[in-house]
C-alpha cells in the first residue's frame, strides 16, 4: 500500500471517530455537535473510491442538513478527478499544502529549550492550559472551551498523543498532539508556541517528543503538514521529509 492511501485511510478513519460521522456514498463526514469548526467538521473520499456528480449533490446536502459549511480536505493523488467536480458546483480551494513524512529511522532528537519541561496533560485544567496556549499561539480567542477539553480528553483516551511545554511556574508555553495510530499511521497537529517562547527551538522539541511518543507505541508513520517556510525548517530539523499534497477545499 502506497504512502498517500495510508494517509489518506488514516483521515478518513479519524473522521469515522467523531462523535456524529456521517457516510455519503464515497465520502465520510466527520461531524462534531459541540462546534461548528470547519477544521473539524469536513469531509473526505475514501481512498480507491470515485465520485460522481449525484454522490457530490448528495455531500452538500449532508452538510446542510447538519448545518455545516461543506468542506473537504483530502490527499490529491487519491482523487484525482474530486477537484474538478466539486469546483464545478461551487467549491472553491482554499490550500494547498505539502505534507511531510516521518519514521523511526528519520526521527531526530531536539533538545527542550532550558526551565521548560514537556510531558502530557492528564488532568482538565492541564488539557485547557494546552488549548489555550495553542489558540493563543494561532491568534484565536485563548479561552479554553467544556467541549474542547473533552475532545482532547477523548483522544488521548483512544490512544492520541498531546504535549504541552511546561515552565517551572506551571505557564504552558505551547504544545501539540497526535491522533490515535490509525494502521500504525498517526497526523501529528496543533504545534504551537506562545510568543514569549519562541526562537528558542521550543517547536522542534515538541515535535520531536510528539513523534517519539507515538513510535514507542508501535506507530510507523507520523505525518503532518507545513504552511510555511518557518515550519517547514522546524520539522526537516527533527526527521520529516516531504511526501504529497493534501487539498482542502470548501463551498464558497
Amino acid at each position: 500500500m502506497n504512502t498517500d492511501v495510508r494517509i489518506q485511510q488514516s483521515v478518513v478513519a479519524n473522521l469515522s471517530h467523531r462523535p456524529a460521522p456521517v457516510e455519503v456514498g464515497p465520502f465520510v463526514i466527520g461531524l462534531d455537535p459541540t462546534t461548528t469548526s470547519p477544521h473539524i467538521n469536513y469531509a473526505a473520499p475514501r481512498p480507491g473510491t470515485t465520485a460522481t456528480e449525484a454522490d457530490v449533490t448528495a455531500l452538500v446536502a449532508a452538510f446542510r442538513a447538519a448545518g455545516r459549511r461543506p468542506r473537504l480536505e483530502y490527499v490529491t493523488r487519491c482523487a484525482p478527478g474530486l477537484e474538478a467536480l466539486l469546483t464545478a458546483v461551487g467549491f472553491a480551494v482554499e490550500a494547498r499544502h505539502t505534507y511531510l513524512l516521518c519514521v523511526p529511522g528519520t526521527l531526530a532528537a531536539a533538545p527542550t529549550p532550558a526551565r521548560l519541561d514537556l510531558r502530557e496533560p492528564d488532568t482538565d485544567p492541564q488539557r485547557a492550559a494546552l488549548i489555550s496556549a495553542q489558540n493563543e499561539a494561532f491568534g484565536g480567542e485563548p479561552a479554553a472551551s467544556d467541549a474542547d477539553v473533552a475532545r482532547l480528553r477523548r483522544q488521548q483516551d483512544a490512544g492520541g498523543v498531546a504535549v504541552m511545554a511546561v515552565t517551572g511556574d506551571g505557564t504552558c508555553a505551547g504544545g501539540g498532539g497526535a491522533a490515535q495510530p490509525v494502521d500504525a499511521v498517526s497526523e501529528v497537529a496543533g504545534i504551537a508556541v506562545r510568543p514569549p517562547y519562541r526562537r528558542r527551538g521550543l517547536a522542534s522539541a515538541i515535535t520531536a517528543d510528539i513523534t517519539r511518543r507515538l513510535f514507542t507505541t508501535g506507530a510507523e508513520v507520523a505525518w503532518l503538514e507545513a504552511s510555511g517556510e518557518d515550519s517547514w525548517r522546524v520539522y526537516e530539523r527533527v526527521g520529516y521529509r516531504p511526501a504529497g499534497e493534501r487539498l482542502y477545499i470548501a463551498m464558497r
